[in-house]
């Protein structure tokens, strides 16, 4: 008897994981996940190259398998004595195209026509701060739009560069992509089945 009751909850256990795992193309909190990363959400402010608060209010949705990876990249940094600081994560559709009217040119804002990785949920802008929340010296601030904020930008101090290096090498090592233009942009490889999106969270 006692081996029956064993081998039912086994089974309800394994059956609860299985239905409670989210589909890697769902939409999540980063929250929900990971207590371990910083935020600092610009469009959810008006501290922002828009002026303008765009966000209802400040989350950060994602699709799963993007959670996952970037889990997996703060991990490493914290083994480093550092953490992820957020910036913007998904970005709905509408928002891209007020990004548009305002910055037309593609290698600073992506054509809402044919839509942003954001829209995907698969692109992150983050930078890096130490344990006690001091952000590491990236050479510009973040959406600085001019040739200083590439990765490739040869003029940056030593430190800068050595912690663009970090940033990029720690990143591309749990499969994301660089944005050559922007030192904080991060994608991750999309499928066909990650749409452009136009959900907008609920707000407390």
């Amino acid at each position: 008897m006692n081996k029956v009751i064993f081998f039912l909850f086994f089974f309800i256990q394994i059956s609860f994981c299985q239905t409670t795992t989210p589909n890697d193309t769902l939409f999540v909190r980063l929250k929900d996940f990971s207590n371990q990363f910083e935020y600092d959400l610009r469009y959810a402010t008006e501290n922002n190259f828009l002026n303008a608060k765009v966000y209802d209010c400040a989350e950060c949705y994602l699709r799963y398998k993007t959670v996952k990876k970037l889990i997996e990249a703060n991990e490493k940094f914290l083994k480093l004595g550092y953490k992820i600081k957020l910036f913007d994560c998904y970005r709905p559709l509408d928002v891209q195209k007020k990004m548009w009217k305002i910055v037309p040119n593609p290698i600073y804002v992506a054509d809402p026509s044919k839509g942003s990785i954001h829209n995907r949920g698969c692109a992150v802008d983050l930078t890096l701060v130490d344990l006690s929340g001091n952000e590491l010296d990236m050479g510009t601030p973040f959406d600085h739009f001019g040739k200083e904020a590439a990765h490739l930008y040869e003029n940056s101090s030593e430190v800068v560069k050595n912690n663009r290096k970090l940033l990029r090498e720690t990143m591309e090592s749990s499969s994301f992509r660089v944005f050559q233009s922007e030192w904080w942009h991060y994608n991750l490889a999309t499928e066909p089945t990650d749409k452009i999106s136009n959900f907008t969270w609920q707000c407390d």
